[in-house]
């Protein structure tokens, strides 16, 4: 079984982030890059299948050194080899833009049994790039994956999907599929010294935008299908006020602000 697993590099939680002079985005040429939480436990996901069903896991990301790092870290828990997406007429690329390029990248590589992504990235969050994805492989997908099932004999997946208030859903599909894995499906590993020494002799193999036989109007900002105008700080507006008086005066008091100033009664 061939198992891409999609790994995303984002600013590291941890980090202060600060907005960019053109308010577009934020700073991010001294910040510290880790792979987006989501995609640590797909790549779990993709190594566990590998061990119960055999083949290969492949990681794949785009990106400069931040993706390369992720990429090494991915190769370090196990994963056979590599695909970096490197070019710098990605950058900018939204998710449609993105998935493309992926979509190119897995079907230059000889295609897949399995896709895994994370649900969401911690940045943006939309969620929208695995099943984006799907759609230009012509394959079929399942989101918010909690638990997955494979037949390989059969070539199909029995997944089961968690849904709004506390639903879970079971559907089966059809071999080869995207599968966007969510939070908490399994404990992510860590690297061992010896998967580290490992992963430096693993093949990591690097991607342009002409590899691909994408134009310009693809990829990076000028393939995007949304612009980002603006990035804000929240206003903060809450503020504290001290009712005093008896327990009676203070319930009238906030009784009468909340129909006047809240005008919620």
């Amino acid at each position: 079984m061939k198992i891409i697993s999609c790994i995303k590099p984002v600013p590291d939680p941890a980090s202060r982030l600060v907005i960019n002079e053109t308010k577009t985005w934020i700073k991010d040429q001294d910040l510290t890059f880790v792979a987006s939480e989501a995609d640590n436990y797909a790549l779990e996901e993709a190594l566990r299948l590998k061990e119960k069903h055999g083949g290969e896991v492949i990681v794949l990301s785009m990106g400069g050194e931040e993706a390369a790092r992720v990429l090494r870290s991915g190769l370090a828990m196990g994963a056979d080899r590599a695909i970096h997406l490197l070019d710098e007429k990605f950058k900018g690329s939204d998710e449609f833009a993105t998935a493309e390029a992926i979509a190119k990248a897995i079907e230059k590589d000889g295609g897949a049994d399995l896709i895994l992504t994370g649900v969401q990235s911690d940045d943006l969050g939309t969620g929208m790039t695995g099943v984006m994805l799907a759609e230009f492989l012509g394959g079929a997908h399942a989101t918010v994956v909690i638990a997955v099932d494979v037949n390989a004999e059969a070539k199909t997946a029995r997944v089961k999907r968690e849904l709004e208030g506390g639903i879970n859903e079971t559907v089966e599909l059809s071999i080869p599929a995207v599968l966007t894995i969510q939070f908490g499906i399994n404990q992510p590993r860590y690297a061992s010294l010896k998967g580290i020494m490992a992963a430096k002799k693993k093949e990591l193999k690097v991607l342009t935008a002409a590899d691909l036989g994408l134009a310009d109007n693809q990829v990076g900002r000028p393939g995007a299908m949304y612009d980002i105008k603006e990035v804000l700080i929240p206003d903060r507006k809450s503020r504290v006020e001290i009712l005093t008086g008896s327990p009676e005066e203070a319930a009238g008091k906030l009784v009468e602000k909340l129909r006047k100033e809240a005008k919620v009664l």
